[in-house]
């Protein structure tokens, strides 16, 4: 067995250890039950890849339900769903990996049909520019503001009720607090808008409620990590000083970052002078005192070990779990030779891929996937926006 760095055990800095430091990125399953609860077909998902992994983020989980961003979504918005909730975490850590739970709201991603009826909400009222047919959602009042913020602290303590051992805050994808960070999404001249530190605010708002929540409810050893889009492409938009600038103001109350790019190679989307990788970008701004989970494009076990070789403390591997569900097992044991980069149609009910969700795959991102027969290798995201990035940009 080579000696990887991958399968070395880490440390955060409250003390919470994991057996390795290879995490499973949070993936869209499609799958829940209309109501947000979770189902059968996703517990099976993630029974099948959980032994491996030293920390597993699930599929996003809406916190309210004006947040809700598309069909078959997980739910942490009510206590009605804390039996499924605990059934998740306790599937996920049955084998040792830390459970953690992806909250957001999906603010103007979302539909009016999702919310039935109603109009979806943002910062302002500016569509998406991605997809061109995105709707125009409603600028959100004050005091619907501040429930958001508290229905981040509440979803955080239903969590850590369920057994959880962190949540992460999803701040990337153009969803709700990347829209209110984004000069694009957010042309409020109030408190919460106008300047970039006054963009800032709701992010910092929901950091500071759901901190405090942990403090009251959760064990010192409870995570909290916060997901980030480093650049957007829209103009105005997020560039990627404006999230290395927010990264170093929230490193000293988060356990963790965690970017979110189509390659772990990526370079500056917006400026094709900054040939310098992203990763390594955040690494050398966040330092080692704020654990960096690298991501995209990782497929093999060298792949992995290049990203913790760049700057990254852990390692987050997404398509690749689930084309081979023993991806870190097969290391350990020294069968890389056996591990499966390409994913057969037919073997996806083999693989515990929920059926909404083989779907969604094929239809969304079949580029991607490395799906046989057709043999079509998925593109390099080394300059370009990949699918599941929430826009596109190619170079």
């Amino acid at each position: 067995m080579a000696n990887y760095q991958l399968l070395e055990p880490f440390q955060f800095n409250n003390g919470v250890s994991l057996k390795n430091k290879v995490v499973m990125a949070p993936m869209t399953t499609m799958s829940s039950f209309y109501n947000g609860k979770i189902t059968q077909d996703e517990l099976n998902y993630f029974a099948a890849r959980a032994g491996g992994p030293g920390m597993v983020i699930t599929s996003v989980a809406n916190v309210s339900e004006i947040g809700k961003g598309f069909e078959g979504e997980l739910s942490v918005a009510s206590d009605d769903m804390l039996p499924g909730l605990t059934k998740l975490a306790a599937t996920i850590k049955k084998d040792g990996a830390k459970a953690i739970l992806q909250i957001f709201n999906a603010g103007r991603k979302s539909t009016t049909s999702v919310l039935r009826g109603e109009t979806p909400v943002s910062a302002s009222a500016v569509a998406a520019e991605f997809p061109p047919e995105s709707e125009t959602p409603r600028a959100l009042e004050q005091e619907e503001i501040e429930q958001i913020i508290v229905d981040f602290g509440t979803a955080t303590r239903r969590a850590i009720q369920a057994g959880f051992d962190g949540v992460e805050l999803h701040g990337a994808n153009t969803y709700l607090l990347q829209q209110f960070y984004s000069a694009h999404s957010n042309r409020r001249t109030d408190e919460w808008g106008a300047t970039l530190e006054k963009r800032m605010k709701f992010p910092l708002a929901v950091i500071k409620e759901v901190t405090e929540t942990i403090k009251q409810y959760a064990p010192s050893s409870f995570l909290l990590g916060y997901r980030v889009s480093p650049e957007e492409v829209e103009t105005p938009g997020i560039r990627l000083e404006d999230t290395l600038y927010l990264a170093k103001q929230i490193q000293n109350q988060i356990d963790y970052l965690h970017l979110f790019m189509g390659s772990y190679k990526r370079t500056s989307l917006n400026d094709p002078n900054d040939t310098t990788p992203i990763l390594e970008q955040f690494a050398a701004r966040v330092g080692r005192k704020t654990p960096l989970i690298g991501i995209g494009s990782v497929e093999t076990p060298e792949d992995a070990n290049e990203v913790l070789d760049n700057g990254g403390d852990l390692v987050a591997v997404g398509r690749e779990l689930l084309r081979e569900p023993q991806w870190v097992q097969k290391i350990q044991s020294g069968d890389e030779a056996s591990i499966r980069n390409t994913m057969s149609l037919s073997d996806m009910e083999e693989l515990s891929i929920p059926g909404a969700m083989q779907t969604y795959l094929q239809e969304s991102f079949g580029s991607v996937m490395n799906f046989t027969p057709d043999g079509k290798k998925a593109e390099n995201y080394q300059n370009q926006a990949a699918p599941m990035e929430g826009f596109e940009k190619k170079l």
